[in-house]
């Protein structure tokens, strides 16, 4: 029997508990992922609503936001606009889907995920440079813009930072290619903390997005993908020496 009847919204809340000072949104991700497949809370349960999960796990309410929307990817939880956050199975169905996901992202294999989202973001610039409208245009170069503006707010230039990778893969107007991209994404999410954590690796990293803008700007998709090669090989490296320490 789950140990949360009914509408256990506050029980399963207090559940979790409050996290450290700083914690990046994977261990958000991964202590919901622990609630959900512990087998307390019964498939299809509406879960606290995301600022009640920040307020309990003393993080913002970003994080959770970004924690959860890893997770639907993935399969664990539904996410239903103006109704709220609900389990999708019981633990004895997640469990096993999780271990799979475990599988593939360990320790082992997360330089070969890396590669291969590596590969698929340099292909999604050359792409956008192909591709691009006056519109994503507008929109890269506003997140460009953010991400200067932000520089010294890492929480709200990491999303300027992804907000500009979302607009370059739906200039290149590939669905298959951005679903591919989107699963990456969310197991790197849910294992590793993707951040950039001072300001010296986030005036790095605009740097990098300017230069591949100007290659899509252009229509140079040698120019983008080779500065999203530069970029992807920075990011690749800073989450690889980040897991080592």
């Amino acid at each position: 029997m789950p140990a949360f009847p009914g509408d256990p919204v506050d029980d399963i809340a207090a559940a979790l508990g409050a996290l450290p000072s700083g914690t990046p949104v994977s261990e958000v991700a991964r202590r919901l992922l622990d609630l959900f497949t512990g087998g307390s809370i019964a498939s299809g349960t509406r879960l606290p609503p995301e600022r009640q999960l920040a307020t309990t796990l003393g993080v913002g309410r970003s994080a959770v936001r970004e924690a959860l929307a890893a997770l639907e990817i993935l399969g664990i939880v539904d996410v239903r606009p103006g109704s709220g956050t609900y389990l999708r199975g019981a633990a004895s169905e997640l469990l096993p889907q999780t271990l799979r996901w475990g599988l593939l992202i360990g320790e082992r294999n997360t330089a070969q995920l890396l590669e291969l989202r590596e590969g698929l973001e340099i292909f999604v610039a050359r792409l956008a440079a192909a591709r691009a409208d006056a519109a994503i245009l507008a929109r890269l170069e506003k997140d460009v813009t953010r991400m200067h503006a932000t520089i010294d707010d890492l929480a709200a230039f990491a999303k300027a930072d992804l907000d500009f990778h979302h607009a370059l893969a739906e200039a290149a107007g590939n669905a298959t290619l951005t679903d591919h991209l989107h699963v990456i994404r969310s197991l790197l999410q849910v294992y590793a903390d993707r951040a950039v954590h001072d300001r010296a690796h986030a005036e790095r990293a605009t740097a990098e997005h300017e230069a591949v803008l100007a290659g899509v700007k252009a229509g140079d998709g040698d120019a983008a993908a080779s500065a999203m090669a530069v970029h992807m090989a920075t990011a690749t490296a800073r989450l690889l020496a980040e897991r080592a320490g």
